[in-house]
């Protein structure tokens, strides 16, 4: 049975709120968060006098609008599943957003807000590995509130000075480098340009490329914002270069993308994971970009939770996301969740303890979706473990808050401006 559809508001933001499946379970789900709403719990502790809230720390006046859009719309989406099920503790899952405009100096005062002034007990994000570092050792270690980013993924955030209160629910680029590099030898390419965005994340992708890649190569860098290409393409194309290996943010590659085709420098892309959206085919034309190939994330093929999280998406919004490291915004909050009610605490320290039991065995096995979240959280409740499979993959980290395994996918435009699921690429493999 579908039920109606409900606002889940988020620090004041109107959004289309989700409808929600209620399971033949949902009475005796209710009955045993009545008995915690009233401060018992099968182990005889009492339960925390508050309820948990979640922070979202992404970029919504900057960027991406896709991504910005339907990142929140997974943030949202994972709450109401949370307190469709009852909530953690009995009691509804609050939330606060913070934009960080992305700008390092803006996400640090914005997760300095959610944390002193909301009172946010965990953070989703940030989006962006320039702004994710100086949060995680700046604001979120210190203040011992754990943060789990869905798409910071530069290799340098793996030596993050965070007491180990930072995490991610994306692969490295370590493991998207190689596959970027088998993308340009696979389209028959043996010499290439790059351009890459000047920071910390473009910078990492950069260097994992050239690290896997054996052929002829010419790098070049592109200041955050930058808003001409023209000498920056020269440069990358001095050598001969045959096609352009584009590590840039939406606006900035739609520009450069543009100058290389108006020029006629390059007629031949091959796309970074930010790229993953259909902004700028829409932007550029499917008559000149279809055929173009790309690497970003990808979930575990034939995946039953990934199977589970799309029908309860298309069950709430109506239309696949456009956007990338969606799925990962929502995993990310249900394991902050998942591990909130496996410590029955809101401390900090204590839900960081429990993130990386929430994941891997022992355990039941539990999926994305509400009745996944539901048996998760009922589950916890009883003093149970879980395995929860996040929609987005395996969530198991390792001692530096890595995932440890996980898929790279390659993707192409199509001729008529859809993205199309190529390969999932195991890693390690």
């Amino acid at each position: 049975m579908t039920g109606k559809p409900v606002r889940i508001p988020v620090d004041g933001m109107s959004r289309l709120a989700p409808r929600f499946r209620r399971g033949s379970a949902a009475v005796a789900r209710v009955l045993a968060l009545v008995l915690l709403m009233a401060g018992l719990s099968t182990c005889g502790e009492a339960a925390p006098a508050e309820p948990l809230k979640l922070g979202l720390l992404t970029y919504i006046s900057a960027g991406s609008p896709q991504n910005a859009q339907d990142r929140q719309r997974a943030f949202e989406l994972a709450v109401a599943h949370l307190n469709e099920a009852g909530g953690v503790f009995g009691r509804p899952v609050a939330t606060a957003v913070g934009d960080t405009a992305l700008d390092p100096d803006t996400a640090v005062a914005e997760a300095r807000r959610l944390i002193d002034d909301e009172g946010v007990h965990a953070l989703v994000g940030p989006s962006t590995s320039a702004n994710a570092l100086p949060v995680a050792e700046q604001v979120a270690g210190p203040a011992r509130v754990p943060l789990i980013s869905p798409s910071a993924t530069s290799p340098s955030l793996t030596d993050a000075a965070d007491d180990d209160f930072f995490f991610r629910a994306a692969l490295s680029d370590l493991a998207q480098g190689p596959v970027l590099a088998r993308i340009a030898r696979q389209r028959g390419f043996e010499n290439v340009g790059v351009i890459y965005r000047n920071d910390l994340w473009g910078r990492g992708l950069a260097e994992a490329f050239e690290g896997a890649w054996d052929g002829s190569v010419r790098s070049v860098a592109s200041e955050p914002g930058q808003t001409g290409f023209a000498e920056a393409l020269r440069e990358s194309a001095a050598g001969g270069a045959q096609a352009l290996i584009v590590i840039l943010f939406q606006t900035e590659a739609i520009t450069a993308v543009r100058e290389a085709l108006d020029r006629g420098v390059y007629d031949r892309f091959v796309l970074g994971d930010a790229l993953k959206n259909t902004e700028l085919i829409e932007a550029i034309g499917a008559d000149v970009l279809a055929g173009t190939y790309g690497a970003g994330t990808a979930v575990q093929p034939d995946s039953e939770s990934s199977a589970a999280w799309s029908a309860a998406w298309l069950d709430a919004y109506g239309e696949p996301p456009k956007g990338s490291y969606v799925r990962e915004v929502y995993d990310a909050a249900i394991a902050l969740a998942l591990a909130a009610q496996a410590a029955n605490s809101t401390d900090g320290v204590a839900i960081r303890d429990r993130l990386r039991s929430v994941g891997v065995e022992p355990g039941q096995y539990v999926v994305a979706g509400p009745e996944g979240v539901a048996r998760a959280l009922e589950t916890l409740a009883e003093s149970g473990e879980v395995i929860y499979q996040g929609a987005s993959g395996t969530l198991a980290w390792n001692a530096d808050g890595d995932l440890a395994q996980g898929h790279v996918g390659i993707w192409r435009f199509t001729a008529d401006g859809r993205i199309e699921e190529v390969e999932a690429v195991p890693y390690p493999s």
